[in-house]
């Protein structure tokens, strides 16, 4: 059975304003999303799962998912704030999203085997789908062996402000031991690429250190690990109305519980995306600089 690919794009945007999930960046209209459905198919996964809010349900599948139909099979499910375990409820001054991983678990219903988790408007390139799809086809029928895709925080960054990123240690077999989510990473004026700590200190961190760009690899028992931590989280988060449950916080719980193990994958991609408005023309220029070099058609479908 080939994997699953499991697209997050429920966030709306709110730093580059507007759907950006629905920017055309390619010379054809094309989306981020496109270039990365289109990798996807070619590196060997079988299905596509949108997660979205289910506001923009209506433009989402006139303007997107039209142009799969006859590509790959795709489903939609839905993120929303009240979509909690039974016994919580929402806090009234909470409009923030639950996180990266609340938006994982509206896939439990619909994903019963090996899945990748992405983000809908990061570009990771053609390799980077390739090395996952092959890994989670490896591990079909297993559990417990899980990937992330790692790249140089130095090849991540954006010239038009700071960024969101999990930054990664690794053991000498490319094992995870930890990864913590920096919401503020930035070059500074002399070069060198800080992230604030929980105490907003910056801290220097090397041009080569791996982080997640939110590319995983899962086998289906994690969403189970995801309810029963999830619970943990309200218990301890519920009178926050901004704290997020993130993908990476729950794979440091169950890595330093022992529970599973995650391969770090090495990938040749370089990733952009569009974090803010004055990123968009760089990023249609390094797309049009791939299709010059042949590694997409010019016309994608």
């Amino acid at each position: 059975m080939k994997p699953t690919l499991f697209v997050l794009a429920a966030g709306m945007g709110s730093r580059y304003g507007g759907l950006k999930q629905l920017d055309g960046l390619g010379p054809n209209g094309e989306t981020i999303m496109d270039y990365s459905i289109f990798d996807a198919v070619r590196g060997g996964f079988g299905k596509v799962v949108f997660v979205i809010r289910e506001s923009f349900e209506k433009d989402f599948r006139e303007k997107i998912l039209k142009k799969y139909e006859n590509l790959i099979p795709v489903e939609v499910v839905f993120q929303e704030l009240d979509k909690l375990p039974a016994g919580f409820k929402l806090h009234p001054e909470r409009v923030k999203p639950w996180g990266t991983n609340h938006a994982v678990m509206m896939g439990q219903d619909v994903i019963k085997e090996p899945f990748a988790v992405i983000n809908a408007d990061d570009f990771y390139g053609r390799e980077s789908f390739k090395v996952l799809a092959d890994f989670l086809t490896s591990v079909a029928g297993k559990t417990n062996e899980y990937a992330m895709v790692g790249y140089r925080v130095g090849n991540t960054l954006s010239e038009s402000g700071s960024v969101a990123r999990g930054i990664c240690v690794t053991d000498e077999n490319d094992h995870l031991t930890s990864v913590v989510e920096r919401t503020y990473i930035i070059r500074d004026s002399d070069g060198q690429i800080k992230y604030k700590d929980e105490n907003d200190q910056l801290i220097p961190v090397d041009e080569n250190t791996p982080v997640s760009m939110n590319m995983w690899g899962f086998t289906p028992e994690y969403f189970q690990y995801s309810n029963q931590l999830f619970v943990d989280f309200l218990k301890e988060n519920q009178d926050k109305p901004k704290a997020e449950f993130f993908i990476p916080l729950v794979v440091n719980n169950l890595i330093v519980a022992g529970k599973i193990t995650v391969k770090v994958l090495d990938t040749p991609s370089k990733w952009f995306g569009v974090t803010y408005a004055e990123d968009r023309a760089g990023v249609v220029a390094k797309i049009q600089s791939l299709i010059d070099k042949g590694e997409y058609p010019a016309k994608l479908w």
